[in-house]
């Protein structure tokens, strides 16, 4: 008898033990996450009750909470929020959060760690509880002439500060207004929000960040341009020329852009190559350089890396385990390659930065509402991708692309612009993606843009990146660039 309590006794024991250990779990190591989840119901309707900090972009408030006649006590509304939708996102007592709205609950709410003190006041005092307002690195002039110059293209911009990795700009179109979201109707927000998820053109995702990510085409043959300087080859190294290649072990032919040689001559040069975009020679210099060289100068600037701006960025993907035909192919950014437009942004910014590889980040500060600074952007490092000398030659490799008229679409008087254009091939039948990532000033860069345009056409009847992609980045350095 005496060994059988003995037995309940520590059974018992163990199922208050791992109670305990759960709910501790939960109440305080998971408090924050479950906090965030825009699942959590609770949390949102008393958010309601505190009035969320503001969103501003500079020195304008573009999200902000106004009282209401309501059980809710407050409304979220949004400014110009077409132009700000894939930063900013959504708030909503049904549908959740996104963006920023997401990525800084706590921090508009007044429940981070860092506000702890602050609610610690408003208890004492009685006062409301207030949320901190969250300063973004956007630039409105900059986001502004990033949405006019994408125009009524489906796609994305995105511009850096190469010597920071602050995000000036980020543009997905087409965006929404989040205003249709936050209304009492609950009914027609529901009714709203099935409606932007249904929409074929899928204007709740920012492209700029996640959603079905591109092949990078073209633009990633400055990550394999990368990885050749680094392993030895110059500008100046030839190559095999002919007008169609047979992918190796295979009987697939891969083609040129018009089908003719890399330039004229039997041999063509690492630089020609990367000036007039030509797929043939980066194949055979793929093959030349391994899955391990070109694998790992991609990791270095970024692919497969899961980055936070706060927002979660889709990782970027070079393939492994490949065969030498489909080696052949990502190495000019076919195949089961895929980018960001953020992740392109981001190769360029380390070229222009000596090789130095940062976070990109949004935030550029948090306030509560006595205007005490409880956080502010700093400068973050991932790395050094490459030698400072590799870097300096890319920048006169993609210098001289656009001085030598290959990409005269992205020049700017005055000033010397480093640039390369990517056409990539989609699972869509017929249809390619066109590219742009670039920086000026090239000795001095001040700004790196990087933009993908969706539906270009078919390769036979599009327009070409130069034609579309380029002037769109084009456009959005100006702006940087003019103030």
């Amino acid at each position: 008898m005496t060994r059988r309590l003995r037995r309940i006794t520590i059974l018992v024991f163990l199922m208050f033990l791992a109670l305990f250990t759960s709910t501790s779990i939960i109440q305080v190591l998971s408090a924050s996450s479950l906090q965030a989840d825009s699942r959590n119901t609770r949390t949102t309707i008393s958010s309601y009750s505190v009035q969320r900090g503001e969103i501003l972009a500079g020195d304008q408030v573009i999200a902000k909470s106004v009282p209401v006649n309501s059980l809710y006590r407050f409304q979220r509304q949004y400014i110009d929020s077409e132009l700000y939708s894939s930063v900013v996102g959504y708030y909503t007592r049904t549908q959740g959060s996104a963006g920023i709205e997401q990525a800084m609950n706590s921090e508009l709410t007044g429940k981070s760690d860092t506000q702890f003190f602050d609610r610690i006041r408003t208890l004492v005092t009685g006062r409301g509880q207030q949320g901190a307002s969250v300063t973004l690195t956007i630039d409105p002039k900059i986001q502004q002439a990033a949405k006019n110059a994408l125009g009524s293209q489906v796609g994305s911009a995105v511009a850096l500060n190469p010597k920071t990795g602050q995000i000036l700009a980020m543009v997905s179109n087409p965006g929404y207004d989040a205003n249709q979201l936050t209304g009492s109707d609950t009914d027609t927000v529901i009714a709203r929000y099935k409606a932007l998820l249904q929409d074929p053109e899928k204007p709740l995702i920012n492209r700029t960040i996640g959603g079905d990510t591109y092949p990078p085409g073209s633009t990633f043959k400055l990550v394999v341009t990368a990885a050749a300087l680094e392993a030895g080859f110059t500008p100046d190294s030839e190559f095999p020329n002919p007008s169609s290649l047979t992918l190796t072990g295979s009987t697939t032919q891969i083609h040129n852009d018009g089908d003719g040689t890399c330039g004229s001559g039997s041999t063509t040069t690492l630089r020609t190559a990367l000036q007039l975009s030509c797929n043939i020679p980066f194949a055979e210099l793929g093959a030349q350089l391994g899955q391990k060289r070109i694998a790992a100068m991609a990791k270095k600037l970024g692919f497969g890396t899961t980055l936070k701006i706060p927002m979660r960025v889709t990782p970027s993907v070079f393939p492994s385990k490949m065969t030498t035909a489909q080696l052949e192919l990502s190495s000019f950014g076919q195949y089961d390659v895929r980018a960001t437009p953020l992740q392109m942004a981001m190769v360029s910014a380390a070229i222009a930065n000596g090789g130095k590889v940062l976070a990109p980040g949004l935030v550029q500060s948090v306030q509560n509402d006595r205007l005490q600074t409880l956080s502010s952007f700093h400068v973050r490092s991932l790395g050094q991708a490459m030698d400072s000398k590799v870097a300096s030659t890319l920048v006169d490799m993609m210098t001289y692309n656009v001085q030598s008229g290959a990409i005269a679409s992205a020049r700017i008087d005055g000033v010397d612009v480093a640039g390369k254009t990517g056409t990539a091939e989609t699972t869509k039948s017929a249809q390619y993606t066109l590219w742009f990532t670039g920086f000026a000033p090239a000795n001095d860069p001040k700004v790196v843009v990087a933009v993908a345009v969706e539906n270009g056409g078919s390769y036979d009847h599009s327009l070409g990146s130069h034609q579309i992609a380029a002037p769109i980045g084009r456009d959005i350095m100006k702006a940087v660039l003019s103030e």
